[in-house]
């Protein structure tokens, strides 16, 4: 057998292979410990594409070194740093060693989990991780489903599950969601050919939960209309809240109606394995549907999510067969007869390398410990008279703004707004903007579990600090973006 090509992952050059993946390492350990407490630089767009596109790509650089000191200018001296306490913006959390042992192995092997003859026992492992999640929802033995890229990609199969239940022609079909909950069932309307018009919003109340008497009208209100209820999409988790909705009462009434009843847990669905909290997702054995995303509070890297559906035959509005990969006659299990994809990365073996090193309850306390991170700190933010707080917070996040007096809506608006790109300029913090009820806020998402209450505290200080100083003298500084776009 002749040589193999110098980059071709093959025995023969296993040394190579071990000596790239080490600098690699070692490259990525010197960011990290580089990273100083700040998880940003407030690199401009401007700056990173120029810098990217001033690279020609049909001219190699050849080696290892001179290639990661490209990709550090282009990408990793500006990266996003999420374990730093003060990157607290996005549903983004810091990630287990247990599963970047596991991408080392999903990456080398390159197992694609459609059939088995391309991935043999990886299909089992899928498959015991889906059992394992839908004995911790409370289904029982009919349960199913498949891994997924995420919580967009879930919501998409469920409601295309709850359309192949359905008989009556698409333009009567109606999706009932909270009005707070995830865009991506607007998006999946749309998908499906079901139109925008297609999803009703369901008002929340004082909780920001879904309101089971608003539920209740609407569903009657579209029957006398002639329309159908296709789904009910509940939200264990809202991206800004995490509100859980009233997983019984919703589960209830789609089930009157014949709708499917589907929970999106993307958020929430950490609370599965949480030691003290599983409590509070109640109801959600009664969904036909879950969503889980394990790469948001189960400390997972991108991507790594789940659809679970109580009744596995219900996969089958998904399935095609295919003589050259799945013909109905095989012998061999698969699983692209339950996906929406064909080609899957092998992302299951992250959650199962954690569950085999570190276990469910250390997952669970990782996330009650956010928990508890953020029920602290937002209890000091209400004893501050120039913060105002939304909403209590229900999981993991804490929408608030500063609001010094004499600002009007419009004026606070620009003025968080102008906080917030002062933070990201500078790069000191990472926070996230939000609106509610057309007010603009803002947004700490909290999934460090090292993270403390002082330094979670200290984001709210630059946050104050800076607003402060923003309506104060007229020759204050002004925020470095707006400085930038007048120059320009």
């Amino acid at each position: 057998m002749s040589a193999p090509p110098q980059h071709l992952f093959h025995p023969a050059n296993a040394a190579d292979y071990r000596q790239a993946v080490g600098s690699t390492l070692d490259h990525l350990l010197g960011h990290l410990a580089g990273t100083a407490g700040r998880p940003l630089t407030g690199v401009t767009p401007r700056d990173a594409a120029e810098r990217v596109a001033a690279v020609d790509l049909d001219r190699p650089l050849g080696g290892g070194s001179e290639a990661l000191a490209e990709l550090s200018r282009l990408w990793l001296d500006d990266a996003i740093w999420f374990h730093e306490p003060t990157a607290a913006a996005h549903l983004n959390c810091p990630v287990v060693i247990p599963a970047l042992m596991a991408e080392v192995l999903v990456s080398g092997v390159n197992s694609s989990l459609d059939t088995f003859d391309q991935s043999a026992g990886a299909t089992f492992i899928e498959r015991h991780l889906v059992d394992w999640t839908a004995a911790r929802i409370g289904y029982d033995e009919r349960a199913d489903g498949i891994f997924t890229t995420g919580g967009t990609q879930s919501n998409l199969q469920a409601l295309l599950l709850a359309r192949g239940q359905q008989v009556a022609p698409a333009d009567r079909l109606r999706i009932l969601a909270g009005a707070d909950g995830h865009f991506s069932v607007q998006k999946a309307a749309r998908v499906l050919g079901l139109g925008d018009d297609a999803v009703v919003a369901v008002p929340v109340d004082a909780s920001r939960r879904m309101d089971p008497a608003a539920l209740a009208a609407a569903l009657a209100d579209t029957t006398a209309d002639g329309l159908v209820p296709m789904a009910v999409v509940a939200t264990a988790g809202t991206t800004d809240f995490g509100a859980i909705d009233p997983l019984p009462e919703v589960a209830a009434l789609a089930r009157a109606y014949g709708a499917w009843c589907h929970v999106d847990a993307a958020y929430g669905g950490g609370l599965l394995v949480s030691p003290r909290r599983r409590g509070r997702l109640a109801g959600i054995e009664l969904a036909d549907s879950v969503a889980v995303d394990f790469h948001k509070t189960w400390f997972q890297p991108v991507s790594c999510s789940a659809l679970v559906v109580r009744d596995g035959s219900t996969l089958g509005h998904v399935t095609w067969h295919a003589d050259y990969l799945n013909p109905k006659d095989s012998a061999h299990p698969n699983q692209v007869d339950k996906s929406l994809q064909t080609t899957r990365r092998f992302e299951a073996l992250k959650l199962w390398m954690t569950l085999r090193m570190m276990g469910a309850d250390a997952i669970g306390e990782h996330l009650d410990t956010v928990i508890d991170l953020t029920d602290a700190v937002a209890a000091e933010l209400t004893a501050m008279p120039d913060i105002d707080l939304a909403a209590a917070p229900q999981l993991s996040t804490i929408v608030f703004r500063h609001r010094p007096d004499g600002l009007d809506e419009v004026a606070l608006a620009s003025h968080n707004a102008a906080i917030r790109a002062e933070l990201f300029d500078d790069g000191r913090a990472l926070v996230a903007a939000t609106r509610v009820e057309g007010r603009a806020y803002l947004k700490l998402t909290l999934l460090n579990p090292v993270a403390t209450v002082d330094e979670v505290l200290g984001i709210v200080a630059m946050v104050r600090e800076a607003g402060e100083r923003l309506v104060g003298a007229p020759g204050a500084p002004r925020p470095r973006a707006e400085r930038l776009a007048v120059a320009r």
